[in-house]
């Protein structure tokens, strides 16, 4: 990534989670625009013919009141007027500092941390004495999405938490001493992957919770446990290989990046960077669509497990069984999860669901790569309140579309990120067919093909390419869709799409927020009213942003948007993932008014350490808790130089001893109020 990566952004990040993916040529290669119709797209013909503990750690950490002043620019503090969660916003952190940061009022404690104990027979972790057999059944690596499900009395809840990626460098406190401690060590990470479910408990509401060892509902799903492949692309000759010659199973998921809980319980996670797991011909159309090559994978589990070498007809179509949303139920540790089909396959930041005025479920999707697009997919079937059997199926058919953006001024739009003359950026769109009615709407490509290349499929319709959407969520106060476009350094660079008004800044290195109004507020319109609530960056550095009007000078500096929530008022929250490269800061959680006199105006609420991302953000503002997954923290550090000490801290006069082993470890965090 040498040259790729700028400011302060840890190009190991790039290396382990996206397979380096700024560096290469960019995937979307098609020439649609607004209401271009390109040519189609030649499948090859292999793909054709298919064969192809909080309070026991609360001792341990520490609450920082802010950063040097000196090394970080100021905000001022502002009581938030209306809203269940009072605060002063913090001032960002440098992000040469490491300091988890929370402001006045509020203390922070680690909920589960990378290597805890899940059952009964775990053995404690200890990083000098990792085995696979033991991580299979400890909390993952680098956690991101997150989500708490609380019992009525709210003293008994259920965390179900996603597992990306695994950082090697600071797992270890040395390098493997022989290939047989690299093969244990790459089955290590083949365990630490996945998705975490575990029963917690506390006192009382407002109370921080504690993790139950060994309680019935805790699992770990990894790269070993079955799923079950639904809807129309089950069974098809796209998806069989030599193990599963009826493609109705897959083993593991990979790349489980964003998610969403539905209406009747169950967690959806989405399987976004699965590409740089696999080693393929990387000839064809399709492998060159989804980013497949021919070349060692950083993990490299081709060397462990045949599927992962994608080479052979064996297991040519092993890359096809993964990029989907899979479906998990919290409550049945037994079930099989699934891979919904229907929804689409690329590579899924998240899903979230809304139940439309019609009854019918209606889950919004971004596809996280420059230049890729917005998808929608609407159930066949309608949700039945009380009847979860009946709405466990409704993921498995309906249609799905892709968008298409437009603006009213675009010919104001020059890549500068001005606002235009009428004083904001705005414009219409259109969910354009990709499937529907059980029938494919894209001309030469059958059901199964558009379910399996999806983004083929958008590129014939003429989408909209986007600034990496990345979490895409629907407020359930307002009906609004809220989606954050995290950054394309390559827009309006060389041949690459210019400017437009949807994504108006050439070289989009900080990343905006899309707002969409379904028409006549019905969700499963296919037609929708944009516009953009904010594009981030710092105005005190002379980036050009916009707050939906709001005095730029009087909010915090943002940069990347990643993962958001609401609160119960409806505000909505922002979690980042950059902001060391875009603006200098560590990265951290935001809130930001989305309607009123205060619409646009963003407060920080935390800062995560050194080197780490904020992700799935949870906002208990009724009982004034705040829940983020601290990922990868102190990842550009090492053993012999550690970044960062999250999330057990110890004062600065008690820094380890020589040869003594205390590195980072990615962890859940809750934030509680003490006032």
């Amino acid at each position: 990534m040498l040259g790729h990566t700028r400011g302060k952004r840890s190009p190991v990040t790039c290396a382990l989670k996206c397979d380096n993916a700024c560096s290469k040529a960019v995937c979307n290669t098609s020439s649609n625009s607004y209401f271009r119709d390109i040519a189609s797209a030649e499948f090859s013909r292999r793909s054709a013919l298919g064969v192809g503990a909080a309070g026991a750690l609360a001792a341990a950490v520490v609450v920082v009141g802010g950063a040097d002043p000196a090394a970080a620019a100021g905000v001022a503090a502002k009581k938030h007027q209306p809203g269940k969660l009072a605060f002063d916003a913090i001032k960002p952190v440098d992000a040469k500092i490491d300091v988890f940061d929370v402001p006045e009022g509020f203390e922070w404690a680690p909920l589960l941390r990378w290597g805890d104990p899940l059952f009964n027979r775990s053995p404690e972790f200890d990083f000098e004495n990792q085995t696979p057999k033991a991580q299979a059944q400890q909390f993952g690596y680098n956690n991101d999405y997150t989500d708490i499900i609380r019992s009525k009395n709210g003293k008994k809840g259920v965390l179900v938490c996603n597992h990306e990626y695994v950082n090697p460098e600071i797992m270890f406190p040395a390098a493997p001493a022989n290939a047989a401690e690299e093969r244990q060590r790459r089955n290590i990470f083949r365990n630490a992957v996945g998705l975490s479910v575990v029963e917690l408990k506390r006192k009382d509401r407002g109370q921080p919770w504690d993790y139950v060892r060994g309680a019935h509902k805790n699992r770990r799903i990894t790269l070993d446990t079955e799923f079950e492949l639904t809807g129309p692309a089950m069974g098809s000759d796209l998806l069989k290989t030599k193990r599963d010659r009826r493609a109705r199973f897959v083993e593991g998921t990979l790349g489980n990046c964003s998610g969403g809980t539905t209406p009747w319980g169950t967690i959806l996670s989405g399987e976004e960077n699965f590409n740089g797991f696999f080693r393929t011909a990387g000839t064809s159309a399709e492998d060159k669509r989804y980013g497949l090559e021919n070349k060692a994978t950083a993990m490299g589990w081709e060397l462990e497990d045949p599927r992962f070498d994608a080479r052979g007809e064996d297991f040519a179509n092993e890359p096809h069984r993964f990029g989907y949303i899979v479906e998990i139920d919290p409550e049945n540790p037994n079930s099989t999860p699934v891979k919904h089909t229907s929804l689409g396959r690329f590579k899924h930041e998240g899903a979230n669901v809304i139940v439309a005025d019609n009854g019918h479920v209606v889950a919004y999707m971004g596809d996280d790569e420059r230049f890729d697009y917005l998808y929608k997919f609407v159930s066949k079937r309608k949700y039945r309140k009380n009847d979860r059997r009946h709405n466990l199926t409704l993921l498995t058919e309906g249609d799905l579309f892709v968008a298409r953006f437009s603006g009213t001024s675009e010919a104001e739009i020059d890549g500068s990120g001005d606002v235009p003359s009428d004083g904001k950026f705005d414009g219409s769109g259109q969910w354009i067919p990709l499937v529907e009615d059980g029938k494919s709407r894209v001309k030469g490509m059958s059901v199964e093909q558009v379910l399996v290349f999806t983004r083929l499929a958008a590129d014939e319709v003429g989408a909209t390419k986007m600034d990496r959407c990345e979490d895409v969520e629907p407020s359930l106060k307002s009906g609004k869709i809220y989606v954050a476009c995290t950054n394309n350094s390559n827009r309006g660079v060389g041949s690459n799409a210019k400017a437009d008004e949807a994504n108006p800044r050439t070289e989009n290195r900080d990343g905006h927020i899309v707002e969409i109004t379904e028409r006549r507020g019905d969700h499963t319109s296919t037609r929708f009213n944009w516009d953009l609530l904010m594009l981030c960056g710092d105005a005190a550095q002379g980036d050009a942003t916009y707050f939906s009007g709001f005095p730029a000078d009087q909010v915090s500096p943002i940069s990347c948007p990643d993962n958001v929530a609401f609160d119960t008022e409806g505000n909505l929250w922002i979690s980042t993932d950059g902001a060391p490269d875009g603006i200098g800061y560590n990265d951290g959680l935001f809130r930001v008014t989305v309607d009123g006199r205060n619409r646009g105006k963003v407060e920080q609420f935390l800062s995560v350490p050194r080197d780490a991302e904020t992700c799935g953000p949870v906002i208990h503002d009724d009982e004034s808790m705040v829940f983020v997954a601290v990922q990868h923290p102190g990842e550009e550090g090492s053993f012999t130089e550690i970044h960062s000490y999250f999330p057990d801290y110890v004062p600065s006069e008690a820094r380890p001893a020589p040869g003594e082993v205390r590195a980072p470890r990615p962890a859940i965090v809750q934030v509680y109020a003490t006032q």
